[in-house]
């Protein structure tokens, strides 16, 4: 499998402002990046990556779901199977992994006929309100990362997993894997979502309490994508001390009906 990070950022943060790829290099200079492009669209063209920001706001939105097949959209995903291809091929891989996290670009994927399949990462949204709410900067450029107030978290998390149960009952393969559960047996968690992806469960990389990341070519996401090598892996309950009750009360209330569906307990130990 070949990772490429968030694909939907790539246009705007990668081509246009020259943010560096997971490897180090600003985009424009990758290697990777600058073949994946050749062979895709004969080079990296700022009128491509322009029209496919402007693309995105007219047919890649949520409030969109589900979208309708129209030539913007079919133009709009042929770029992406175009850029999966050349990447796979570059790559020397059969799957490229797309972390984009919006469930409307999968929508859009598959309403255009792309052979997707959707791993759908959940977590508790008391912990991601808690997450959203941490000071982070931003390793490429020292910005301070988007901070979220709970009750948007809770919209956020209740809209984007809605759209993926939507997916999923339209038929397009979608494999939900709790973060919980992946850090607490990582092995046995990626043994399964291996097999569920008709892949060999090649797993040489992590133990239950270590994964060993090598260099990828990101285009954009979580600033772990600049490290490498052992990384130790320890579940984050952090938000069962520090989110504030009131909080914690609210984040519950807007979420309950998935959270329960998930497997969380709507009373949480502290």
């Amino acid at each position: 499998m070949v990772p490429l990070g968030e694909v939907v950022h790539l246009w705007a943060r990668g081509l246009i402002d020259g943010e560096p790829c997971g490897c180090g290099v600003p985009l424009p200079e990758c290697e990777f990046w600058a073949e994946v492009g050749r062979l895709a669209f004969g080079g990296w063209a700022p009128e491509l990556a322009e029209r496919m920001i402007e693309l995105r706001r007219r047919v890649d939105r949520t409030r969109r779901i589900p979208p309708r097949l129209t030539i913007e959209l079919v133009e709009y995903v042929s770029v992406y199977h175009r850029l999966y291809s050349a990447a796979g091929e570059v790559a020397d891989s059969p799957v490229v992994v797309d972390s984009s996290k919006h469930a409307s670009l999968a929508f859009c994927l598959a309403a255009a006929g792309v052979p997707v399949h959707v791993v759908h990462l959940v977590r508790d949204p008391r912990a991601v309100a808690h997450s959203w709410q941490r000071r982070i900067t931003r390793p490429e450029d020292g910005t301070p990362m988007p901070r979220w107030s709970p009750a948007r978290t809770a919209a956020h998390w209740t809209t984007q997993n809605l759209a993926l149960e939507l997916l999923a009952g339209k038929g397009v393969p979608v494999t939900r894997v709790r973060y919980e559960d992946l850090l607490d047996s990582p092995r046995t968690a990626f043994a399964r979502l291996l097999t569920r992806l008709d892949l060999a469960p090649r797993l040489d990389f992590l133990t239950d309490r270590q994964v060993h990341l090598t260099t990828a070519h990101t285009a954009s996401g979580n600033p772990i994508r600049f490290i490498s090598g052992a990384v130790e892996l320890v579940r984050d309950d952090a938000w069962r001390q520090a989110l504030p009750c009131g909080q914690r009360l609210l984040v519950t209330a807007l979420t309950l009906p998935l959270m329960l569906q998930y497997g969380y307990r709507a009373r949480a130990a502290a």
